[in-house]
């Protein structure tokens, strides 16, 4: 039997919880990607936070994308997964040494750089190894991406980045930064972005800093202007597929590039988190005073999101075609807040049953983690089913 694009009998002989990835709709993602950045010459590095799962980063070496990595840990999986050195850009706030000597020594593409003291080490290791590091500085353009206060990044009082009052004391010390290399800037405003006319103003930030770097005699040939775009949780079905030809054109049309510039882009949540669902049973279905509880086997140890963001996922109960009730759906962690939905509609819900949260794909298999001593998920995929 098949439910959605489920396969419900082989997903009953899978020990729950696990994630279950459609292939197909990653890598008709994937093309749609690759078509709409080729047609304006924009690259695109996939943000290895949203999912690091082995085989889907594989997937995104082998279609020839770039990547963009947090940690020092993402470089390994990067380069583990078959991206090369050369595609390969480091961001983040708070870059050890460790990390930092790691991505020298492979030679990385670039180094998105978030404040002086980190320009002043990397110039100080690079400098060590007789090596050229090559940055793009990391702005805030104090854009209100009008999304949740934890993925909102590109405010003032946000901790990443440049603040744009600083950029003159910046600039002024880079002379005496004999191992770095300023090839370009690099934004993010924040995640989950459904409205892409938040962009314009990001665009136009870029295109009055271009006149201050040209004033200040930096060639920049690099601009990178992060991701964000968002997907839609609500309707997985009806919107498998992000809106990438309005996103890209969009950028097309206000950001105002030079001559020979090129345009980078760092999209995760929207390339992978359609393609992901959290498969888990129903252990017990209790019923309490005023409620129905469907408690199951995953927690928010296997997807954090609605714990942490408050953030809502699809519930389909992919076992039971009656009619609907009203449950809320809980896992077995304790702690009060280990919910998923409440007062949500399922089709009626036994022992057994099968539920699937939807558009998991992006911060679930990768933000998992063992409290109460639990298993990580496992990963299946719909191809090696």
């Amino acid at each position: 039997m098949t439910k959605g694009n489920f396969p419900v009998d082989k997903l009953k002989g899978i020990e729950t919880p696990f994630y279950y990835y459609d292939m197909d709709l990653l890598k008709r993602t994937l093309k749609i990607v690759k078509e709409e950045t080729k047609k304006y010459g924009f690259v695109q590095h996939y943000a290895v936070k949203a999912n690091a799962n082995r085989r889907i980063l594989e997937v995104m070496a082998s279609e020839g994308f770039g990547v963009d990595c947090v940690s020092g840990n993402e470089v390994k999986a990067a380069v583990n997964a078959g991206f090369p050195a050369s595609k390969i850009v480091f961001a983040g706030v708070g870059k050890t040494d460790k990390e930092i000597n790691l991505a020298l020594d492979l030679n990385i593409f670039c180094f998105n750089v978030e404040s002086l003291p980190e320009l002043e080490v990397i110039n100080e290791l690079a400098h060590k190894k007789g090596k050229l590091a090559q940055v793009a500085l990391r702005i805030n353009p104090n854009v209100d991406a009008h999304t949740h206060e934890y993925i909102t990044t590109g405010l003032n009082e946000n901790k990443f980045g440049f603040a744009m009052a600083h950029l003159d004391e910046v600039l002024d010390k880079l002379s005496s930064l004999k191992a770095i290399k300023v090839i370009g800037i690099h934004f993010h405003i924040g995640s989950q972005i459904e409205d892409v006319t938040v962009f314009e103003p990001l665009c136009e930030r870029v295109n009055k800093l271009q006149d201050y770097f040209e004033a200040r005699g930096l060639k920049l040939e690099h601009i990178n202007v992060g991701g964000g775009l968002g997907v839609d949780y609500e309707n997985p079905d009806e919107n498998p597929i992000s809106d990438f030809q309005n996103y890209f054109a969009l950028f097309n049309k206000n950001l105002k590039l030079r001559e020979g510039q090129i345009a980078h882009f760092e999209l995760g949540r929207s390339i992978v988190a359609q393609c992901g669902s959290l498969v888990t049973r129903v252990t017990y279905v209790k019923h309490g005073e005023s409620k129905t509880f469907a408690i199951v086997d995953a927690g928010m140890t296997d997807l954090i999101r609605p714990a942490l963001y408050q953030a809502y996922h699809k519930v389909e109960n992919i076992s039971s075609d009656l009619p609907a009730k009203k449950y809320d759906v809980v896992g077995p962690i304790c702690e009060s807040s280990d919910v998923f939905v409440k007062d949500y509609e399922l089709n009626e819900t036994q022992r057994g049953d099968l539920l699937v949260l939807r558009t998991a794909g992006a911060y679930g298999e990768i933000m998992a983690s063992q409290y109460n001593c639990r298993e990580l998920p496992k990963p299946y995929y719909s191809d090696k089913i």
